[in-house]
Formats: structure tokens, C-alpha cells, sequence
């Protein structure tokens, strides 16, 4: 499984980072993009540990990969 996390500016000066292949929304905010991405990569894998703790998925390897728009 692979997932990316796509960054970009906010209007307001925030960072917005989004895993867009995740099933849930998995969106977080930073003062900085690495602190939004590192934010947005964290959830991404909550998600999956919990999903995989209710045996909602199967373990499989994962790779993370950033893209800054």
C-alpha cells in the first residue's frame, strides 16, 4: 500500500497536508508544511493501526512518499 501526502499554503499562512488515498479524510494543519506533513503522516497511521486493531485490514507493507504543491 502506498500512500502520498500532498502539501500546499493556505491563504491565511497555514500549511495544509492531505493522504488522498486514505479512505478516511486525513487532513492536518502546520505552521510550517514539515510540521503539517509529519502531522498528516502520523494520522495516516492511527487510522490504519486502529483499522488494522478491528480487523477492518490485513497488515501489508506501506511506503509514504511527500509531495509539496
Amino acid at each position: 500500500m502506498k500512500y502520498s501526502i500532498e502539501c500546499e499554503r493556505e491563504e491565511d499562512g497555514r500549511w495544509l497536508a492531505e493522504v488522498p488515498e486514505h479512505t478516511r479524510c486525513v487532513l492536518a494543519y502546520g505552521d510550517t508544511a514539515e510540521e503539517a506533513m509529519s502531522k498528516a503522516q502520523v494520522l495516516a497511521l492511527r487510522v490504519l493501526a486502529e483499522r488494522l486493531d478491528h480487523g477492518e485490514a490485513r497488515p501489508v507493507d506501506i511506503s509514504i512518499a511527500v509531495a509539496t504543491v
